[in-house]
């Protein structure tokens, strides 16, 4: 083992993303070797970066070329904690050890996971109308009414992207309003689905389907934003939409499996589990057409034997990506290397000063990403950049207030 394989130092380091911030660690061997990898605290994630912070000493002077053991040796002296926040770490070192080993090697990291099956990527473009509707001004154009979500559909196709996912709305004089209970905006814990609601979902979709035409696929992410009963609702209402799937959160396999039976359209879920364990009784329960895997949280050593899993159940796979450009690469090195793979996320809509993050931007062309053959994951992160663009202090889910109740506890 060369010593200079070693790791010297492990930190984080933030910056601001308009209305959440961007993460990522940095790994440095004792050869000047640099490893990236980029994770996330705003979707529902807080303290990352702390636990992260406590667990480098463990990896300094340990071999980037031995990352499983590394691994290992984090999720023994975690395992009480394991999963969510601990388990996000240990996802984030492993991805930048990864990065470093590739780096050290001299070859893109899809070769440490098999060798790239595909070149090209299809990609759907995700959160369509969702960005420039509800995090304005962040996204431009900014949507605010019907004209502006039968342009971004018509926006999709003339840019010559094939496939895209939207979320949850409502209209209320032609204005689209989007739907988000299940992550308190607003805050309506019951998750009901209310006749209005399943008007403007099935209006929303068939506006798209008017903007982008018959040859874009329309994917609905539902989240967590129902129960078993809304769920059922919203998939008889939009039946025979034609939707490439309909994508919902859910902790119980078995409603899901339910629903799955019940469903006309294909079912995509799972994206917020973590390792092997936790996303077998959902293939054990048949709950699933597409196993959405957040290879940022897992880290993608880790998710290509999610993938494997999957594979045994001839289920296909997708990667949970709506974070930074390094976190788009790193998807598409799973992606790519992944041989059950049935489509990459990847958000079109980006804000303003993206671009100047990082050393390499992800390349589209024709409606798929091009995956790089640079050493590591192919980019990353300017820290001169960064830190032209400090942290927010109130970010992400967490950074908008308390909802007001009223005395019947509604919002």
């Amino acid at each position: 083992m060369s010593k200079g394989s070693r790791v010297a130092r492990l930190q984080t380091l933030s910056c601001s993303a308009g209305w959440r911030n961007y993460y990522f660690v940095k790994v440095t061997t004792e050869d000047g070797v640099v490893g990236w990898s980029e994770f996330d605290e705003a979707f529902g994630s807080p303290g990352i970066s702390a636990v992260i912070a406590q667990l480098a000493p463990r990896v300094i002077g340990q071999s980037v070329m031995n990352h499983e053991t590394i691994r290992e040796d984090l999720a023994c002296v975690t395992r009480p904690g394991a999963g969510g926040v601990v388990g996000q770490a240990l996802g984030a070192i492993e991805n930048a050890l990864l990065d470093a080993k590739a780096r050290a090697l001299g070859v893109p990291c899809y070769e440490l996971l098999g060798g790239r099956i595909r070149d090209r990527l299809r990609v759907y473009w995700s959160h369509c109308v969702t960005w420039r509707a509800s995090r304005r001004p962040h996204y431009q154009p900014e949507i605010t009414d019907v004209a502006g979500v039968r342009a971004v559909a018509r926006e999709v196709r003339e840019r010559g992207f094939t496939a895209l996912k939207t979320n949850l709305f409502r209209y209320e004089n032609d204005k689209p309003q989007a739907w988000v209970p299940g992550f308190g905006r607003p805050f309506n814990p019951d998750l009901n689905v209310s006749r209005d609601l399943l008007r403007g979902v099935r209006r929303h979709l068939e506006i798209l389907r008017e903007g982008a035409g018959p040859g874009v696929d329309i994917l609905l992410d539902l989240n967590f934003n129902a129960k078993t009963e809304g769920y059922l609702r919203i998939l008889r209402e939009v039946a025979d939409l034609g939707l490439l799937w309909v994508e919902l959160d859910t902790r119980n396999p078995a409603a899901l499996g339910w629903l799955r039976s019940q469903a006309k359209v294909p079912i995509a879920s799972c994206e917020t589990l973590i390792g092997v364990q936790q996303f077998l009784p959902f293939l054990e329960h048949g709950a699933v057409d597409v196993v959405i895997v957040d290879t940022p949280w897992n880290g993608v050593w880790q998710s290509m034997k999610v993938a494997a899993v999957a594979e045994a159940y001839e289920v296909n796979v997708a990667c949970h990506n709506f974070y930074g450009h390094l976190c788009t690469l790193m998807n598409a090195h799973f992606c790519a290397a992944v041989p059950n793979l049935r489509i990459m996320e990847a958000d079109i809509d980006r804000i303003a000063w993206d671009h100047e993050l990082f050393t390499h931007l992800p390349v589209y062309e024709d409606g798929h990403l091009v995956v790089p053959d640079r050493p590591g994951w192919g980019t990353e992160p300017i820290e001169e950049a960064l830190k032209a663009h400090p942290p927010l202090d109130r970010h992400g889910m967490m950074g908008s207030l308390a909802p007001q109740r009223t005395a019947r506890g509604g919002a």
